[in-house]
């Protein structure tokens, strides 16, 4: 035989409960069915009666929305006839019953735990006779005739030898369909109504189940079964198939409230498996929790979290060597009712930090500052501090105690990511790591460690992107175009979770649809760099990367406090890297520390893996000896296109026309982009440089840069002759022009070259860019690197590399 349970939700709706005949009316074998109150009559139940208690007329019509709930259920499922009259007198009766017991509550003010656990027990007893009434050839069985407590410490706890025994009794012939109410009970002495508590429905469920030795144990409910995490904290969370007990006890004690902790005990003993369906997708093969399970080479089965921490600190040098302190610790808190869920000792003895939840706090301190009161008095010990706003997390998988460096791993993944862990706890047994953080890491918490152990059935970057210009929009559109390929292939979801222009700014923790993106950006409000900053951090989002498309110093500003709180960053922008050499070291070294990326491989030549390869020469323990570079695309396309028919002012022109040049060309005519990128890779090839020590050799009078934009263009064919005359005298001598950076012996230049047919440059043809390496190991064949080195297209591929590697892919 089966037991089968089905909670609130399962019963809370006309739709539901008719899925719950159909779910047991399929059993080929004698079944229990276990039954909670219909969706959230238990909390009415006891909101009405404070309502009454507290001399609140409004108890009357908190009471009669109950009864009409009830009579609302009967008409939509049960058919006019016999049995749904017999069903209402039943059910009139028992409502009855309870608007009395209200009545009674609001004239005399008073609600004694008796009657509290009577009000509270109608629940189960309605919904059982609606149920029973509805499934085909069912029996209504009254739980409080066989489900006994008694009372220890001040609680009513399962008196389990007469339990079993009353069980047992009243099923030696099994009916075909049993539906019991669950949660209620009585005292095994006394005979007054009592229960098991929150949950206690599932516990009834178990009980039975292990009585009767049934072959499984089914808790029916509204998800598919266990989780890997909160789905509604991480999207990527999937449903565990297998779990052992020891690994759902874990899970469950920690927050994931599929199933009432308790219920597991029992069953276990018995070694009965417990089966969780979804009644609202039964088809689902839901999460199946047993002995022995199958091994699917994943360290950690599953997160679980408790909000609502406080770390209360027991702390003094009284306590080191001193036996019987943690004692006194546990039986005060034990004897007023106060639950911990976590301690963690240092191994000096001085502290003892133990968790509890919020409400409990005060509580706690109080009656610990009473236990200790004349060690703290004689400055022994001191007061105990009490930490709120916390929150604790627990990984948990038996796979733990066979797999080395899971601890390592854990916090290193936290450290990682910014979150500092507050207190941490670990058993002998390895199946439960809990440590304590601050609640406003929760989020990013689950996130990363359901990430960094591959729970995920697919790794996600959250991409902030600053900066919608050409190359800004042509990142949008290439991400867009491989986002579903990235997802299919490689299992990684590129989530832009933050879109910025110079003037508005579009967040969504979930994602933006690319697709009308730029729409979307229109509609949003205004921005600012300083509200741009408070937003990404204020999100505190995992795995974030912020991509800056933008060529502001505003922005790249911005850089440290991302870098510092833990956010990647991807930039185009060549300002930071090229900035004051103390900037530079200092992003490089935080970005370091907080164990993130800082990457600007695009701010030399577009996609070109230049600043990639030089620091592999470098961490494989090259020595870069000279860099000879064409690093500016827009001057190559003006010296390379320069002839007899195309003049220089011409050609400088179609240059800004085409979109090689900035808008105002003077800034690539001035050679700055070029000092900037001599700037760049000279530091990373390991040497400490400013801008101010690179010798710039203009190839224009300093006039025109001096002049307005107007009288630029209108002086410019004024040296289109002189550029002629030497254009021609370098073509009859077999040579041509390049603007070429170069740093040898601790010295930078940039400026016109005249290049001879042998060399490498002398063949480089429209924007592109090459680089020459010589290095210790490449000293007599230097490495070339070359191609396009300027454009939308590929300098937005070049940043969407970096990306790409953030993701180690």
């Amino acid at each position: 035989m089966k037991v089968l349970k089905f909670g609130g939700t399962s019963v809370g709706s006309a739709d539901s409960i008719l899925n719950v005949k159909s779910i047991v009316e399929a059993q080929s074998e004698p079944v229990v069915v276990v039954v909670s109150a219909l969706g959230g009559i238990t909390d009415q139940l006891i909101r009405t009666s404070r309502l009454a208690v507290a001399g609140d007329i409004a108890y009357q019509m908190a009471y009669a929305e109950m009864a009409q709930r009830h009579h609302a259920m009967i008409d939509a499922v049960i058919p006019a006839g016999a049995e749904r009259d017999s069903l209402i007198r039943v059910t009139d009766s028992m409502l009855e019953e309870l608007r009395s017991i209200y009545q009674g509550v609001y004239l005399i003010r008073d609600l004694s735990p008796k009657t509290q656990a009577a009000i509270v027990s109608y629940g189960e007893r309605l919904s059982s006779h609606i149920v029973s009434t509805l499934i085909n050839d069912s029996h209504c069985f009254d739980s409080r005739e066989f489900i006994k407590t008694e009372v220890k410490g001040g609680r009513s706890l399962l008196a389990s030898d007469i339990t079993i025994q009353l069980i047992r009794k009243t099923w030696q012939k099994l009916p075909k369909v049993s539906v019991v109410p669950g949660f209620i009970s009585t005292d095994a002495n006394s005979g007054e109504v009592t229960n098991l508590g929150r949950g206690g429905s599932d516990y009834t469920a178990s009980i039975i189940a292990t009585a009767l030795n049934a072959s499984v144990l089914e808790i029916w409910t509204d998800v598919d079964g266990f989780m890997t995490a909160d789905p509604r904290v991480i999207s990527s969370a999937y449903v565990i198939p297998e779990l052992s007990y020891v690994e759902a006890m874990e899970l469950c004690n920690f927050g994931a409230k599929v199933v009432y902790p308790p219920t597991i005990y029992p069953v276990c003993i018995k070694n009965i498996p417990i089966l969780i369906k979804n009644t609202f997708n039964p088809e689902a093969p839901g999460t199946i929790i047993k002995k022995e399970i199958a091994t699917d080479g994943r360290a950690i089965k599953g997160i679980s979290s408790i909000k609502g921490t406080t770390l209360i600190t027991v702390s003094g040098l009284s306590m080191v060597g001193v036996i019987g302190v943690n004692r006194r610790i546990f039986t005060a808190l034990a004897d007023n009712g106060i639950s911990v869920f976590m301690v963690s000792q240092a191994s000096s003895e001085n502290s003892t930090s133990i968790g509890v939840r919020d409400e409990d706090s005060d509580a706690a301190c109080r009656v610990l500052d009473e236990e200790f009161a004349q060690e703290i008095a004689s400055g022994a010990m001191f007061k105990m501090q009490a930490e709120g706003g916390l929150a604790t997390v627990a990984i948990v998988g038996e796979n733990m105690k066979h797999t080395p460096g899971i601890a390592g791993k854990l916090f290193g993944t936290l450290g990682r990511s910014g979150i500092s862990v507050i207190a941490c706890a670990q058993g002998a047994s390895e199946t439960n790591i809990s440590f304590v953080v601050n609640e406003k890491y929760l989020r990013k918490t689950l996130n990363v460690i359901h990430d960094a152990f591959f729970l995920s059935e697919y790794q996600v970057l959250n991409l902030f992107l600053c900066g919608v210009g050409t190359v800004g929009a042509s990142l949008i559109q290439q991400i867009g175009s491989q986002q579903e390929k990235l997802m299919r292939e490689q299992g990684l979801k590129l989530n832009v979770v933050g879109l910025a222009s110079s003037r508005k700014a579009l967040f969504s923790r979930d994602g933006i649809n690319l697709t009308d993106w730029r729409t979307q950006l229109d509609a949003a409000p205004e921005s600012t760099t300083r509200h741009l900053r408070d937003e990404v951090i204020g999100m505190n989002i995992f795995n974030s990367v912020f991509v800056d498309c933008t060529a502001s110093s505003d922005v790249s500003n911005l850089y440290r406090d991302f870098l510092e709180h833990n956010i990647n960053v991807v930039a185009a922008n060549k300002i930071a890297a090229s900035s004051d050499y103390e900037n530079y070291h200092e992003l490089k070294q935080i970005a370091q520390r907080r164990g993130v990326k800082f990457l600007f491989e695009t701010n030399v030549g577009a996609g070109l893996p230049i600043i990639r390869t030089i620091n592999d020469l470098i961490h494989s323990g090259d020595k870069i000896l000279r860099i000879e570079a064409v690093l500016s695309g827009t001057l190559n396309y003006i010296f390379s296109k320069l002839s007899a028919d195309m003049p220089f002012s011409l050609i400088v022109k179609k240059a800004k026309q085409e979109g090689y040049s900035e808008p105002d060309p003077r800034i690539d005519l001035s050679g700055t982009d070029v000092i900037r990128k001599l700037v760049i890779l000279t530091r990373e090839a390991g040497y400490r440089i400013e801008k101010s020590d690179v010798e710039a050799h203009l190839f224009m009078p300093q006039a025109f840069f001096d002049s307005s934009i107007e009288e630029f263009w209108k002086n410019l064919p004024s040296l289109d002759a002189d550029f002629e005359a030497q254009r021609k005298r370098l073509a009859d001598d077999g040579k041509r022009w390049c603007f070429v950076a170069k740093y040898e012996d601790g010295k930078a230049s940039v400026g016109l070259s005249e290049i001879p047919q042998s060399h490498p440059f002398y063949r480089l043809e429209g924007s592109n860019n090459i680089v020459l390496l010589t290095t210790e190991r490449y000293r007599e064949y230097p490495m070339l690197i070359q191609g396009y080195g300027a454009g939308a297209s590929v300098t937005a591929a070049g940043v969407f590399a970096d990306i790409m590697s953030i993701a180690n892919i």
